[in-house]
């Protein structure tokens, strides 16, 4: 695995009064940025590297590349719990980043932003910045500090890991890149 964690803190938003965590990663991998790019955007891969909690996209942008514009329900398990989350691609510049803001679920607030940069021969840096705030007050944020951050995270990589791998892979991406 291909990663370095730049760090993961919390930053409070004297805006809103409330404490968000911040997870940033860094994936090398070996592909030209345009294919990292579409495969990071992709319902299809995406849904093939949360396997583990059966994710799926129930409403909004089912399969295909989502556009700036565009909304996808996902419905999946964690915790123990079926919960669905939506979110909207809010920003995108094609191959340089894209954003995806949840509009509904079970955050008080999540913001995605994936950066791409070409690296040459090939090869590129995929980072993302991803913060969110928990709800339910202290408890969420005890809950956020002893389990979900470390989950989060853990989440994050196993996907960059599966775009990587996918990306990597001699003909393996083309089928998750089909309009």
């Amino acid at each position: 695995m291909k990663f370095q964690n730049l760090h993961q803190n919390a930053l409070f938003d004297e805006h809103k009064k409330t404490l968000m965590t911040i997870i940033h990663l860094h994936t090398l991998i070996k592909a030209p940025v345009e294919r990292c790019f579409d495969l990071s955007r992709s319902i299809d891969l995406h849904k093939s590297s949360m396997h583990q909690s059966n994710e799926r996209a129930v409403a909004g942008r089912k399969a295909g590349l989502i556009e700036q514009g565009e909304t996808v329900t996902w419905e999946a398990t964690h915790f123990f719990v079926r919960q669905q989350l939506s979110s909207v691609i809010s920003e995108m510049k094609r191959p340089y980043h894209f954003i995806d803001e949840m509009e509904k679920g079970a955050f008080k607030s999540l913001w995605h932003k994936h950066f791409f940069q070409s690296r040459g021969d090939d090869h590129t840096l995929m980072i993302d910045e991803f913060r969110y705030e928990v709800p339910y007050g202290m408890w969420g944020r005890l809950f956020n500090r002893l389990i979900l951050k470390n989950y989060m995270i853990a989440l994050l990589k196993s996907r960059n890991e599966h775009i990587r791998h996918v990306a990597e892979s001699p003909g393996g991406w083309q089928k998750f890149l089909i309009q």
